[in-house]
């Protein structure tokens, strides 16, 4: 029995200082590229890109349903963005709202005949639509038969005619020179072919918003939404960036993403059986791309690109983490095969054991930790002492990652300006670990229990969207549909 306490405890330590190693890596990695990304971009003028004819043609693809309440005000919106080879993709996967109706009526929608290659396997297309009116000749709307967002990109890519394809949720807020941003690297790289690029998502929650642009950003004031902001700042300031570089990225955000669309294609569009699109796309993408040994790039760009509302509710908010850890375990199932695959070089070797062992584990492995020492310290008294370290090393490190992040947060791109806002995130960072983070373990862990009995269930999830009344619109107590 000993013996078998030490080997628990040694495994439990040093599975903690591995995890704790592979942070501080990224950090530093993501760091180093950061600056360097800041300092090359300051010579870049991205209107060079706007009116240049050689800048790729983008084909950015908008799944809605029952969006009624926005969906005017969010393609005026896109309609706006700086680029000039656009074409606006809005797919109405059968709403039941007056979403359908809206988009007819304010955009004088006629019918149209259009062409459209099946590359991939979808629902039925109900009608296609394109505006009487000049202004919106780079409009077009889908209206199609039900089949989830899954099946609604991947109609839009068949109806798509671009080079590139843009993903958006509906309900998001684009930078206006977001795509610029996000072609640069399929311009730029030539040694090795860019499949996909992603960016950084903000939180919009409490921030003023108008006629569809975020003009003045606040730290969110309910406490949730608050923590979801340190989540991403540490995700994709200190996650994605130094993944990007070591090209290994699995994921680009499914809120926004560019991507080639003839490799999109070809390896198959997106998975309608599977709660994680996103990142199964992407790694069937990478999957393609070495079955015909071609040397590609997954980037990813630092910039704020795109804002989302988040869940401010435990009960939105589990929904959507429950979803989350079923789609990363059905990708991970997916494509089992990469396991310690020499022949996928990075992705086999390095990117995919990580997401098993510290995405896809770690909940698991936190929770039967602390399980395992609270009865331990309940059943002896000679444990208290290890045990109080243990916690208070776990915390100083989840403290001093947060911290850190806020401080690359600050000195990047310093979205937050205020020092009240500031010291309400450091607030946050200091509470995130005892209040927040147990939760965030518990829904992963529901959410591996909901894969095994087989609910397979997307989870409703309830927007207060953006306000139609108000020129500036306060986003604190909304939830999001992700």
């Amino acid at each position: 029995m000993n013996t078998a306490k030490e080997i628990f405890e040694r495994g439990l330590l040093e599975y903690s200082l591995v995890l704790f190693l592979s942070y501080l890596c990224m950090a530093v990695i993501s760091v180093v590229h950061i600056m360097a990304y800041l300092k090359k971009n300051s010579f870049v003028d991205y209107n060079i890109i706007l009116k240049s004819p050689l800048a790729p043609s983008v084909s950015l693809i908008v799944p809605c349903y029952n969006e009624g309440r926005s969906i005017v005000e969010n393609v005026n919106s896109l309609l706006a963005l700086h680029y000039g080879k656009l074409e606006l993709i809005i797919v109405n996967d059968g709403s039941s709202d007056d979403t359908m109706e809206k988009l007819i009526n304010s955009f004088g929608l006629r019918p149209a005949e259009l062409y459209v290659k099946n590359h991939i396997a979808t629902k039925p297309i109900i009608g296609i639509y394109k505006s009487t009116n000049p202004s919106y000749k780079h409009l077009v709307i889908v209206d199609k038969v039900n089949g989830g967002k899954s099946d609604a990109l991947n109609v839009g890519i068949n109806v798509s005619t671009n080079r590139l394809i843009s993903c958006i949720d509906a309900d998001c807020i684009v930078e206006k020179d977001a795509l610029l941003k996000m072609v640069k690297p399929f311009i730029e790289n030539t040694k090795s072919k860019v499949i996909a690029a992603g960016g950084v998502i903000h939180c919009a929650n409490s921030c003023e918003i108008e006629n569809g642009n975020i003009v003045k950003v606040h730290i969110p004031e309910n406490f949730l939404a608050r923590a979801q902001v340190l989540e991403y700042i540490r995700a994709f300031l200190l996650g994605r960036m130094a993944w990007s570089k070591l090209n290994g990225l699995l994921i680009i955000s499914g809120a926004f993403g560019m991507f080639e669309k003839e490799i999109v294609i070809k390896a198959g569009g997106y998975n309608i059986h599977t709660v994680g699109e996103d990142m199964e796309l992407v790694v069937r993408m990478r999957k393609y791309m070495h079955s015909i040994d071609q040397t590609y790039k997954v980037e990813y760009i630092p910039d704020p690109l795109c804002w989302t509302e988040v869940p401010t509710t435990y009960k939105i908010l589990g929904r959507q983490r429950n979803r989350w850890s079923r789609g990363l375990i059905e990708t991970l199932g997916m494509h089992k095969d990469l396991f310690f695959n020499r022949k996928y070089g990075i992705l086999g070797m390095l990117s995919y054991p990580y997401w098993i062992f510290f995405e896809w584990l770690a909940s698991i492995v936190e929770f039967s930790g602390w399980f395992y020492f609270a009865v331990v310290v309940t059943l002896t008294t000679d444990r208290w002492l290890f045990f109080l370290l243990l916690l208070g090393a776990v915390y100083c490190f989840s403290l001093m990652f947060s911290m850190f992040a806020i401080l690359m947060e600050e000195i990047s791109y310093n979205r937050y300006k205020s020092k009240k806002d500031i010291i309400k995130l450091i607030v946050t960072a200091v509470i995130e670990p005892i209040y927040f983070h147990p939760f965030v373990v518990y829904w992963a862990l529901q959410g591996n229990w909901d894969k095994l009995v087989g609910n397979n269930d997307w989870g409703v999830m309830v927007r207060k969207g953006f306000s139609k009344t108000k020129i500036k619109t306060n986003l604190n107590d909304a939830t999001a549909k992700v």
